[in-house]
């Protein structure tokens, strides 16, 4: 009984994710473009006070070929400016000991390469399943694409609602903290056979 194609792709490109965490390059094309540096960051407004923490250790595969992108994000990576909080965000909220990381694998919608020959950023959608708190969604996001410098430079901006992805606020707070969290993502990644390097803002 052979596997639906669409599952296969998927199993492919977490599979190349898995190698860029172990450290394996070697046998990738040059159509592949990784990091293990990306930069996500995440805001929500409060009428107590804003909540902002900062991600640099976003490990990320663009298959341009197959128009595929992947993520994985440690959570207990985010950084925040006030130490209490950044507690609270992992043991209260995230359960990083629990769920140590977010996912996201997915398909660039029409992308093709001849596109990404063509010079500037271009607007493309992403679809695919975005896994947070152990909990995986379905997503369509917004994002910009270009090669540039022989880097593919990857942004996206979107929002979650921490109640999609079972995330409890305690009730004392409910009231004072914003129902939705808009997220950055911004990617710079290289060619396999070069070493990553940090996202540019």
């Amino acid at each position: 009984m052979s596997l639906p194609a669409s599952f296969r792709r998927c199993c492919t490109l977490l599979g190349l994710l898995s190698l860029v965490l172990l450290g394996s390059e070697s046998a990738w094309a040059q159509t592949k473009f990784l990091t293990r540096v990306g930069r996500v960051t995440f805001f929500s407004a409060s009428a107590i006070e804003d909540i902002e923490a900062r991600n640099e250790e976003a490990a990320a595969v663009v298959d341009l070929a197959a128009a595929q992108l992947a993520f994985s994000i440690p959570i207990r990576a985010f950084k925040f400016k006030r130490t209490l909080m950044q507690e609270h965000f992992n043991e209260n909220y995230m359960e990083s000991e629990k769920f140590p990381k977010s996912t996201f694998s997915g398909k660039f919608i029409d992308l093709t390469m001849e596109t990404m020959q063509l010079p500037g950023p271009h607007p493309v959608q992403v679809e695919g399943d975005l896994t947070i708190h152990g909990v995986t969604k379905r997503v369509i996001v917004p994002a910009s694409l270009e090669i540039k410098n022989g880097r593919v430079l990857a942004f996206a901006l979107f929002t979650v609602s921490p109640a999609d992805y079972d995330i409890a606020v305690p009730l004392l707070v409910r009231d004072h903290i914003g129902k939705v969290v808009s997220i950055r993502v911004a990617l710079a990644c290289d060619p396999v056979a070069a070493g990553p390097t940090r996202a540019s803002n």
